[in-house]
C-alpha cells in the first residue's frame, strides 16, 4: 500500500507539471517539441526505474514519436521525483561517443579518404608489433581482437576518479610497438574494446592533421547544429550537471587524451535529438552507412559502425548504444522504420548497482511509443 501511495504521488506530480518548450527547426523540417504528456504506463516506468537512485539524480529524456520530440526532465530530491527543465543541460554521454567516432569514419569513407577495409598500419608513422592486419571497420565494430583496454592502462593503479586523463599518445605508441597482444585474430569475434574505439578516433585525427574535437565540430556537430556538444570540458557552454558516485557524492568528470574516441563527449538531450532525427533520413549516406550490419554477433544482435542493431520481438529492428562513466549513464535507441526513439542522459554512475535501469527504462519507454 505504501508503494502504491508513492507511485500515485509521482503520477500526480508528472501529470500536472509541464513546460512550454516552443519550437525548433531541425534539418529541412520544422519539428515541434511538444509538452511532455506522460501516460500512466510511462509514469510507472519512470518511478520504478529511478526510485533506487540517490538524491540529486537527474534524468534528461527525449521521446521521439514519428519525428516529434517531447523532452522530459526529472530530478530526485528528498526521496521524491519532480519534473525539471534540463534538456539544454550538459552530461557526459560515455560510450555513445563511439557512435560519433564511427560516424567520423563513415565521413572519411563516403568522401573517399580511406576504405573500411584499409589497414590501419598504412596510416601510422610507427610499426604495430603484430603480424595481423587490423582494419578501420574492425576498430568500429569491435572485431579487431584488441583487448578492452591496453595493458599499460591499469585501472587499479591510475586515478580511478579520472582514469583516462594521463593516457597519451606516447603511452599508446609504446603499447602498440611493444606490448600489444590480441585476444584473437581480427575479424572473427565481437569483443567490445574501448581501446579500439580510442585508436579509431586517434588515427582519424592524425590522418586529417587535426584534433579529435576539431573533427567532431567540423564534420558532425556543425552539420547537425549540435551547438552544445564537445569532447573538451573547458568548451562546455551550458550548465554541466554534476555526476554522482553510487553513494550520491559528487563524482569527478573524466578527461580523455589519446583515447577520446572511446568516451569523451559531453552533450545535451537537445543536441542528441538533432543527431537522432538525422538518423531517420535514408538519403544521408554518411549515417546510413553506420546503420548497416557489418558483423553478426548472435541471432538477436548485429553491429554496424558503432551502432548495435537489435532484433525486436515484433520483427522490427532497433539501433542502440549506451554509455557509462564514473558519474553518468546514458542510453539511446532508435526505431528507424517508424521514426521513433528514446534518448536518456543521467548522472547515475556506471558503478551504481542499478545502472542497468537506464537501459531498461529506455527500452520500456520505446515500447510505450509503439502502443500509443
Amino acid at each position: 500500500m505504501k508503494k502504491m501511495k508513492k507511485y500515485l504521488t509521482i503520477l500526480v506530480w508528472l501529470a500536472v507539471s509541464s513546460y512550454s518548450y516552443g519550437q525548433i527547426t531541425i534539418a529541412k523540417n520544422g519539428i515541434e517539441i511538444s509538452n511532455p504528456k506522460i501516460s500512466k504506463k510511462q509514469s510507472k516506468l519512470l518511478f520504478e526505474n529511478t526510485k533506487s537512485f540517490p538524491n540529486n539524480t537527474q534524468l534528461s529524456i527525449a521521446l521521439i514519436k514519428k519525428g516529434k520530440i517531447s523532452f522530459i526532465g526529472i530530478e530526485r530530491t528528498n526521496n521524491t521525483i519532480k519534473l525539471v527543465e534540463n534538456y539544454k543541460h550538459t552530461f557526459e554521454i560515455g560510450s555513445i561517443t563511439k557512435v560519433f567516432t564511427a560516424t567520423l569514419l563513415s565521413n572519411f569513407v563516403t568522401n573517399q579518404k580511406l576504405k573500411l577495409d584499409s589497414n590501419i598500419q598504412d596510416y601510422l608513422d610507427f610499426k604495430i608489433n603484430s603480424q595481423h592486419k587490423i582494419t578501420f571497420k574492425q576498430l568500429a565494430n569491435h572485431t579487431s581482437g584488441l583487448p578492452r583496454l591496453p595493458s599499460n592502462l591499469n585501472l587499479l593503479s591510475v586515478d580511478q576518479n579520472n582514469p583516462y586523463k594521463d593516457y597519451d599518445k606516447e603511452k599508446l605508441k609504446d603499447y602498440l610497438t611493444s606490448d600489444i597482444k590480441l585476444n584473437q585474430k581480427p575479424g572473427i569475434k565481437y569483443d567490445y574494446s574501448n581501446l579500439g574505439a580510442g585508436m579509431l578516433g586517434f588515427e582519424l585525427a592524425m590522418i586529417s592533421k587535426s584534433s579529435f574535437d576539431s573533427l567532431l565540430q567540423e564534420k558532425i556537430f556543425a552539420k547537425y547544429k549540435m551547438v552544445n556538444s564537445t569532447s573538451k570540458k573547458e568548451n562546455i557552454k551550458n550548465k554541466l550537471i554534476k555526476g554522482l558516485k553510487p553513494d550520491g557524492e559528487i563524482a569527478s568528470n573524466w578527461d580523455f587524451d589519446v583515447l577520446a574516441g572511446g568516451g569523451a563527449i559531453f552533450s545535451t538531450i537537445e543536441d542528441l535529438s538533432k543527431f537522432a532525427l538525422a538518423q531517420f533520413d535514408n538519403k544521408n549516406t554518411e549515417l546510413t552507412l553506420t546503420q548497416k550490419p557489418t558483423f553478426k554477433i548472435n541471432d538477436y544482435m548485429s553491429i554496424g559502425l558503432g551502432w548495435h542493431i537489435l532484433k525486436r520481438k515484433n520483427g522490427g529492428e532497433l539501433i542502440w548504444h549506451n554509455g557509462g562513466t564514473g558519474g553518468y549513464t546514458s542510453s539511446m535507441t532508435l526505431d528507424l522504420k517508424n521514426n521513433n526513439g528514446i534518448i536518456i542522459l543521467s548522472n547515475v554512475s556506471a558503478f551504481n548497482n542499478n545502472m542497468r535501469n537506464i537501459d531498461q527504462l529506455c527500452f520500456g519507454l520505446l515500447k510505450t511509443l509503439d502502443e500509443k
